[in-house]
């Protein structure tokens, strides 16, 4: 099974960026669809983005147009580009496959959006 390891989260101003990673373990990661999702508190886990093994992206209305995401197969690892953020995005970001079985959750990274 897959291992996830997520990391780059932080403390930034409303409007500046962050760049989150995700390392996967296992030799097939080139195979799966990849998404990140994020969990705000006391609200459920939501989806943030997608990307397929081929590179097609999707978004969640409520990032399009401010975050981007992103695959390194050769790396095993999967990155989102956060730019414009909001104080509305403050939530523990993870990843996981996008469209198929879930592997175990990572410990996820945690992004505050604050002045």
């Amino acid at each position: 099974q897959v291992q996830l390891v997520e990391s780059g989260g932080g403390l930034v101003q409303p409007g500046g960026s962050l760049r989150l990673s995700c390392a996967a373990s296992g030799s097939i990661f080139s195979i799966y669809a990849m998404g990140w999702y994020r969990q705000a508190p006391g609200k459920q886990r939501e989806w943030v983005a997608g990307i397929t093994n081929s590179g097609s992206t999707a978004y969640a209305d409520s990032v399009k147009g401010r975050f981007t995401i992103s695959r390194d197969n050769a790396k095993n690892t999967v990155y989102l580009q956060m730019n414009s953020l909001k104080p509305e995005d403050t939530a523990v970001y993870y990843c996981n496959t996008w469209g198929r079985q879930f592997a175990p959750w990572g410990q996820g990274t945690q992004v505050t959006v604050s002045s």
